[in-house]
């Protein structure tokens, strides 16, 4: 006998809406949406509202927005919604009091192959630290953050030139039918789960920051290539280059590299210009910059930084 499912969806990026829209399209009974408070935003400080909200209002979904999760307030308005089960896709950390209402519980998709890549940026580490696997994971929600039982899992292959932005938008997709496959299990009993298995070397999805995103050029080839597109295209690698004459200095953020596999004699750091390439050469070979963005310009190629900018009258420093 099938279960008769109302679901609470809690999410606030692009990464979210893709399930919630997947569960509309299938006629799942959507009784709330929690996400994010506006927020200003821009030059103008306009408040912005989160993606989960504007594809919520389009389908006339009821939307919460509360800012403290464990107010009385709130706790209330979400125990009047009177839902059985709760979805949280790229949201925040919450209390027990939520997570635990339910009657079939809360589960979270995850953009890794838990137990690996527990935290806040689990696609850009996988691209970082090289591997050549990921996926999207399923699980109950209990009291340690990203540890409850797994209900399924889906594999991705990251591809050798993929960046964070290109393996999100592939995981988003995929981990929305993973959801909705979820949510199926649910509704028909046949769920099962697994309890993670942490008797194994586990790697973290910290939460990435500006210091975090500066390139060493002293690392190997295949490093400093794995960490400017796993930190594509945000919150981006970016490194510093300096004026030869006046020592003026200028932030320099990379979208795209290709790595050049050669044997040279140069220093690491030294700039290699053509008319319509910049390589910059490091241990094993050279990082040809293919997109980047100088301080104070948009993001561009290489040609067309070239055509008005002389990069040889510049040094890269650490």
């Amino acid at each position: 006998m099938s279960k008769d499912l109302r679901i609470v969806f809690m999410g606030t990026p692009d990464f979210a809406v893709e399930s919630l829209k997947i569960l509309v399209e299938n006629n799942y009974n959507i009784v709330g949406v929690i996400t994010a408070p506006d927020k200003p935003a821009g030059r103008g400080q306009k408040l912005q509202q989160s993606a989960v909200k504007i594809y919520a209002e389009q389908v006339n979904l009821n939307i919460l927005q509360p800012t403290n999760l464990k107010s009385e307030d709130f706790l209330a308005e979400l125990k009047a919604l009177n839902a059985n089960l709760q979805i949280v896709v790229a949201f925040r950390m919450l209390p027990e009091a939520v997570w635990n209402m339910p009657q079939f519980g809360t589960f979270n998709l995850h953009a890794s192959l838990l137990p690996q890549y527990r935290g806040a940026a689990p696609i850009n580490w996988a691209i970082i630290n090289g591997e050549k696997l990921t996926g999207v994971t399923t699980f109950f929600l209990q009291h340690k953050i990203d540890t409850g039982d797994i209900i399924d899992q889906q594999k991705v292959i990251i591809e050798p030139n993929e960046t964070a932005g290109e393996l999100h938008d592939k995981l988003m997709t995929i981990g929305s039918k993973l959801v909705l496959k979820t949510v199926q299990a649910i509704e028909n009993n046949t769920i099962k789960t697994i309890p993670q298995n942490s008797n194994q070397e586990l790697k973290e999805a910290f939460k990435i920051f500006k210091p975090d995103c500066k390139i060493d050029w002293n690392l190997p080839i295949d490093i400093i290539h794995n960490k400017v597109r796993g930190l594509s295209p945000y919150p981006t690698a970016w490194t510093t280059l300096m004026n030869k004459e006046n020592k003026e200095l200028l932030s320099l953020k990379i979208f795209k590299t290709l790595p050049v596999f050669e044997n040279h004699q140069l220093e690491p750091k030294t700039i290699i210009a053509t008319k319509n390439t910049i390589k910059i050469a490091v241990h094993g070979g050279y990082i040809e910059i293919v997109e980047l963005q100088l301080e104070g310009k948009k993001r561009m190629d290489v040609p067309a930084l070239l055509n008005g900018f002389n990069i040889n009258q510049y040094q890269l420093i650490d």
